[in-house]
């Protein structure tokens, strides 16, 4: 398999994952009225596809002869099923931060989403141990929950600037509400915190999975169970009105192939963070280099979402500002976190 051997091809990867994780999210918005149902099974494609190609090709071509065979077979098959079941763990993860986008946008749902993922995975990583910045631990997951909080606080003030829907004789109208893109929003990271503890079970050990075979079993867990969650929100629709099977075949190619890059793109930046990982320990980054490079895909999805889609154009000028604030404050507590491990 092929894997970097010096740190700037170490770098250059990790920059890669970091663009591509953090830009996947604008082929959603580009593909414009189709639903997120719909979306998912085109994700799951790309996804499919793209970590097929990328494991019989990059992970069965290199100087050490170690084949994708050869990694698939030297490893419990506890660890096959630690890493299909990842792939399943984010799946539906991912299928509610869609839901989140499509109901709130990027720009609140990525950062409520990814800013929790952030916070419990860190915390999650300190029990047990011992860290000498324990100041930089604590400030850094403050500023990550306030970031969170600040998040709620400007979607909601969003929310309330939008004018109510207009009455039907004899029924009233509820006001319009935050709550349903929030939960979407934390059960996405709750979720998205739960596959990493999974994934570190089948790359580690005294046998264990290497970056382009980690990557084939996630998705395989990925697209098995893309057809039960899809068909679940097709019936039960967080927002609209129920799908049938047919409205996946009546969309236009092109909304469909947005679909398909964006797990190929997906793809390419999360294999290219497993790779820069599971490289020999001289070619590695810093485990602080490689935490903010890892996460800072929630700043550019968060800015995408407010200057390219402008998602909070029609709301007030404290909403705005709270919406870059929580930015800052991400931004801030991802700094302070990486110090940890500086």
């Amino acid at each position: 398999m092929i894997l970097p051997q010096t740190h700037i091809a170490t770098l250059i990867l990790m920059i890669l994952g970091l663009l591509c994780v953090g830009l996947w999210a604008n082929t959603y918005k580009l593909a414009g009225r189709l639903r997120f149902e719909l979306y998912a099974i085109d994700f799951a494609i790309g996804l499919g596809l793209a970590a097929v190609i990328f494991a019989f090709t990059f992970g069965n071509i290199g100087f050490d002869g170690f084949s994708l065979m050869d990694d698939l077979m030297n490893v419990h098959k506890r660890q096959w099923l630690d890493a299909i079941g990842a792939g399943v763990i984010f799946n539906l993860a991912n299928i509610l931060l869609l839901a989140a986008i499509s109901v709130s946008g990027m720009s609140a749902a990525i950062p409520m989403a990814w800013g929790l993922t952030l916070f419990v995975g860190v915390l999650w990583g300190q029990i047990g141990q011992r860290t000498s910045n324990p100041l930089y631990l604590y400030l850094g997951c403050l500023l990550v929950l306030a970031a969170i909080v600040a998040d709620a606080v400007a979607y909601k003030s969003l929310v309330a600037s939008r004018p109510a829907a207009v009455p039907k004789q004899g029924r009233k109208v509820r006001a319009p509400s935050a709550v349903k893109a929030l939960v979407l929003s934390a059960v996405s990271g709750l979720l998205l915190s739960g596959s990493y503890p999974l994934l570190k079970l089948a790359s580690t050990g005294d046998a264990f999975l290497g970056p382009y075979s980690l990557m084939l079993l996630f998705a395989i867990g990925a697209c098995m169970s893309t057809p039960v969650f899809s068909i679940f929100f097709m019936n039960l629709p967080v927002q609209g009105q129920p799908l049938e099977i047919m409205d996946y075949f009546k969309a236009q190619a092109r909304r469909h192939l947005l679909g398909v890059g964006g797990g190929i793109l997906w793809c390419t930046g999360t294999l290219a963070v497993f790779v820069a990982a599971g490289t020999a320990p001289e070619a590695q980054l810093g485990r602080a280099s490689t935490l903010a490079l890892s996460h800072g895909g929630t700043l550019i999805a968060g800015l995408c979402g407010l200057l390219v889609w402008r998602e909070f154009q029609e709301g007030s000028g404290r909403a705005k500002a709270l919406a870059f604030v929580t930015l800052i404050l991400f931004a801030g507590g991802l700094a302070l976190l990486s110090l940890v491990f500086g």
